[in-house]
């Protein structure tokens, strides 16, 4: 028992290990000025990485991101701002290069497809719970149903009352 203790252990000691392996190296090559690295940090936050998609470059790592990084730190240390920053990068790769898009003419789909499909799911939704007829119970047999039925179950009622004396005497 002992040693299934030490293996547990060891296996939670080398996850952790590996967790810290799999870590971005997020300080590629960080401003001198920790106001305009903090400041390029919180745009990296805002960048999505064109590689990952659905992260930010600051937290992926992947070449393309460290490239990005690198742009974003060059353009805050040649005195850009924030939103010249951005709009360097919009202009470069377009608004899809934001995690958070801005509401125009040409991200309108983005922003009005989720709650168009959800809206749409819920009309079909509806329209099929209103022509689904409530069901209330089981249809009533046909006369002709009902005779046949009343048939096989006397026939079924007879053959098991055949069987069942004929087989009682030969069990012995």
């Amino acid at each position: 028992m002992r040693h299934y203790i030490y293996f547990a252990g060891l296996v939670i000691v080398a996850l952790l290990l590996s967790f810290s392996a799999h870590a971005v190296a997020v300080d590629d090559n960080p401003l001198p000025d920790q106001a305009q690295e903090a400041k390029a940090r919180a745009i990296m936050g805002d960048i999505r990485c064109l590689v990952c998609q659905n992260q930010s470059i600051e937290d992926s790592n992947a070449p393309l991101a460290k490239d990005l990084r690198d742009i974003v730190r060059a353009q805050i240390a040649a005195g850009s701002s924030p939103d010249e920053v951005k709009a360097y990068l919009v202009e470069r790769y377009g608004d899809w290069v934001l995690l958070k898009p801005p509401l125009n003419i040409r991200t309108l789909a983005l922003w009005l497809f989720p709650p168009l499909l959800l809206l749409g799911a819920l009309l079909f939704i509806l329209a099929r719970a209103r022509r689904t007829p409530v069901n209330q119970g089981p249809t009533p047999l046909s006369d002709a149903e009902q005779k046949r039925l009343d048939m096989l179950l006397a026939q079924n009622a007879a053959n098991s009352h055949g069987t069942h004396s004929g087989k009682e005497g030969t069990d012995s």
